[in-house]
């Protein structure tokens, strides 16, 4: 099949999604072309990608300076005019919300015809439509009322969040999404509009894999976004309704944990178009850790900031180090907030503990962090990615965590779970690992086989290639270009029997 992957690179999740999870993807489907198009910061050099095997890179600058172009005729300007109304009514009416499809799609089709869609949204005929819109009755102002400046900030970051529907890549050729089987949308996002427009323009079939819910980091995000309230709800609208339609246009939904589900399902996943499919690791192969160090060892990873609850560890382990004198905990982890860690080590010091407590930073590597204890322990308050957890398991030590997010799905029956926010709690499951040395290796042990089942790179792999076949089987295929023959796939099931004809009559 010819697979277009379709990724943010400015983001963090699309970042880390390209370097490892793509690279594993292509290289445990090499029957297939995958060709990458991703998103980038128009004032920086594009980082490499990361992914071997790739039949293509394709590239757009997206966040930054908006690219030179002449805006559309008089003529013309009224029906991007009248599709940006649309569409900016759909984000501050509550009852037009229905027409944000269409105002996209509608403006995909104008930009497609001139490329004149990043000047008409720069334009000042489009910032006195966006004003006009944006204080109409009715609309929607729970953020404020929005100013002058409001307008001019919030064009500029539409303008820039809907350059992909300009793209160059909507094309029926080999190097077009129209000439796509189907596409893999990476991280979700703005990353989705090429397929979006691919699936409205020619029918090609989209999956949408996140590893990190979009519309929810937009949301934390934008809590410290130095923006007025208007144009955050602005935009905060903006993304929900873009993820709302991603969702409901989607063939398929992979999210990698059931706690992502819930999250998909509440704005607007379907659960019959939804199968989960978590994160692969090549961690699965690493050795576990060696021997526990002499003294009873508490080690505990994570940034250091609020959100972690690093305070909740150290108030614990106070309760723990009056029961064992001997214990020791040492924290990994960077300052996530500033004065956050002289903020940790002076409550360890009021709390009589500061001699057992080890501030380490940054470890060399997270096996090193888990090899350093006798039992791990995750305090915090939301646990919404499930690859620490699953490194932390696969080094064969015991895991205490806080019930919270992804935690119960990840750790099953092999670790302990405790209240958020219980110092009481989490000191008594940290003593009775640190007191029973066989309950330590035999959750150590279960805990390393499940992660290794659940988060091998092969079950990642085999889950996709029956997506893509059960997909592609359900669409017609689509010719390169009109009058043409359909090629329904890249390589034609007789490629493959004939490849492996030599080897087989060798073997006979």
């Amino acid at each position: 099949m010819r697979i277009a992957l379709l990724t943010e690179g400015g983001q963090s999740v699309a970042q880390g999604g390209e370097g490892g999870w793509c690279s594993r993807l292509v290289d445990g489907l090499p029957e297939h072309e995958f060709r990458l198009h991703r998103l980038l910061p128009a004032d920086r050099p594009a980082p490499p990608t990361g992914v071997r095997g790739l039949h293509g890179v394709h590239e757009l600058p997206m966040w930054g300076r908006r690219p030179a172009g002449r805006g559309p005729t008089s003529l013309r300007r009224r029906g991007y005019a009248r599709a940006y109304e649309e569409l900016v009514r759909a984000l501050v009416l509550p009852g037009e919300r229905a027409g944000f499809g269409p105002a996209l799609y509608r403006l995909a089709a104008l930009g497609r015809e001139d490329d004149a869609l990043p000047a008409f949204l720069a334009s000042g005929h489009a910032h006195r439509v966006l004003e006009r819109s944006w204080r109409m009755p009715g609309a929607d102002t729970a953020g404020g009322q929005p100013q002058v400046c409001d307008v001019l900030v919030a064009a500029d970051l539409l303008e820039q969040c809907l350059r992909p529907l300009s793209a160059p890549w909507y094309g029926t050729g080999p190097a077009g999404l129209g000439g796509a089987d189907l596409c893999h949308v990476v991280g979700g996002g703005p990353a989705a509009l090429p397929a979006l427009v691919a699936r409205e323009l020619h029918g090609v079939p989209f999956v949408v894999t996140e590893h990190g819910l979009h519309l929810r980091e937009q949301y934390r995000g934008y809590r410290s976004a130095p923006y007025r309230w208007p144009v955050r709800a602005l935009l905060l609208s903006f993304f929900r309704q873009l993820t709302e339609e991603t969702y409901r246009q989607a063939a398929v939904l992979t999210p990698g944990s059931d706690y992502d589900r819930r999250w998909q399902q509440r704005c607007g996943g379907d659960p019959a178009r939804t199968r989960i499919v978590h994160e692969g690791t090549p961690a699965t192969g690493r050795a576990a850790a060696g021997a526990e160090p002499a003294a009873p060892t508490l080690v505990w990873a994570g940034a250091l900031e609020p959100g972690r609850d690093p305070e909740l560890m150290l108030h614990a382990f106070a309760q723990v180090h009056a029961e064992l004198p001997d214990a020791r905990l040492t924290m990994y982890g960077e300052e996530g907030a500033p004065g956050y860690r002289a903020h940790c080590e002076a409550i360890a010091g009021r709390l009589g503990v500061a001699g057992a407590v080890e501030f380490a930073g940054r470890p060399s590597s997270p096996a090193a962090a888990w090899a350093a204890g006798s039992a791990v322990v995750f305090s915090a308050l939301a646990q919404r990615s499930p690859r620490l957890l699953a490194d932390a398991m696969l080094s064969g030590r015991a895991v205490v965590a806080t019930e919270v997010g992804v935690a119960r799905e990840v750790l099953g029956p092999t670790g302990l779970l405790v209240p958020p926010r219980s110092p009481r709690a989490l000191a008594g499951a940290c003593l009775a690992l640190l007191r029973d040395r066989e309950r330590r290796c035999r959750l150590g042990l279960a805990g390393r086989l499940r992660a290794q089942e659940r988060f091998g790179v092969e079950p990642v792999v085999g889950a996709f290639r029956e997506i893509y076949l059960e997909l592609v089987s359900r669409y017609p295929a689509f010719p390169a270009r009109p009058g043409a023959p359909a090629r329904p796939f890249a390589r034609p099931a007789e490629y493959w029997v004939a490849a492996a004809a030599p080897a087989l009559a060798e073997a006979v």
